[in-house]
This record gives structure tokens, sequence and C-alpha cells, in this order.
């Protein structure tokens, strides 16, 4: 999933244009880039850390609960799994095994509610976005969101590549 030049046109038309509006929303594509360096220090993850708030020198990000470790594992083998040729329709419930399955509807079920808001600290610069980890839940097909995969768990050279892509 964290391939960009794996992924085929359409996909990675896609990508550019959700990463490139969100760029916008809070000042630009360095202000965006600042930021994800911003969360990239956080180790191991940004998700887990226990302020539930991230920020750069212009733009500031802040999520309603802690991601604790075995979800974040859970979460983070379907991401790194994930075959970047599938596509962003890519199901995370479809698995052979139903241990597996009920670890995934177990995390779904944490981490669904969770919502971040990315905001720029001058107001001048945008308005900002929120986004939640899932694209969509639905009873048998649920779909990660890209911008969350993007910012959470794929390279900043990822991101660059994206931003800069041409339709």
């Amino acid at each position: 999933m964290c391939n960009f030049n794996k992924h085929d046109n359409d996909t990675k038309a896609l990508i550019h244009l959700l990463m490139t509006k969100s760029a916008q929303t809070v000042g630009g594509t360095n202000f965006l880039l600042g930021l994800l360096e911003a969360m990239k220090e956080k180790k191991p993850n940004a998700l887990m850390f226990k302020g539930c708030k991230i920020e750069s020198d212009e733009v500031s990000i802040i999520w309603n609960k802690i991601v604790f470790k075995d979800k974040l594992d859970v979460l983070e083998n379907i991401i790194r799994s994930h075959d970047s040729s599938e596509g962003l329709d890519f199901n995370i419930l479809e698995n052979d095994s139903d241990k597996k399955k009920k670890k995934i509807l177990n995390m779904l079920k944490t981490l669904a509610p969770i919502e971040f808001i990315v905001t720029p600290k001058n107001s001048d610069n945008g308005e900002g976005f929120s986004f939640k980890i899932f694209e969509s839940v639905q009873d048998d097909n649920v779909k990660i969101n890209p911008i969350f995969a993007a910012m959470f768990f794929c390279s900043i050279e990822y991101m660059k590549k994206a931003l800069k892509y041409t339709i």
C-alpha cells in the first residue's frame, strides 16, 4: 500500500488529488510535509503518543483516543501486507483465517470512532481537514482511508511522490 510506484495511474491520480487538497487546507505542501516529519519522529508510532496531539512549526494534528500496541500491530499488519496493485478498494475483512478476522473486527470496533483533526496554527493558512482511519465501514466491507495510511504508515518519500505526481 505504501509503494507509490506500484499503484495504477487511476489510484496515483486519486491519491495525488487527496493529498494536494489536504495540503492546500493547511497552508501548502511544505506545511503538510513538516507535520509528517514531526509525526515520524514519534517512535514507535505517532498513534501511540499519549498526548493525542503532534505539532510541527505550522500545523498540528489531534485525535480523540490513544491507540494501544495490540490494535496498532493488527492495523500495521493489514497495511504492510496489502499489495499496492490491489488499489484503494482493498477490503480488510477479506481474510482466510477466522482467528485473524476476529482480531481485525476487535481492532475495527476500537479504532472506528477515532477522528483526526489537522489544523494550521495560523488560521490565514486554511481551515484544515479531518479524517478517520476507515474510509467506509459496512457489514462485510471495510476500507482503510488512504490519507490515514499515507500519514501514519507510509514514508515521507511516498507523500512527496503523491504530491508531485502529474495527472
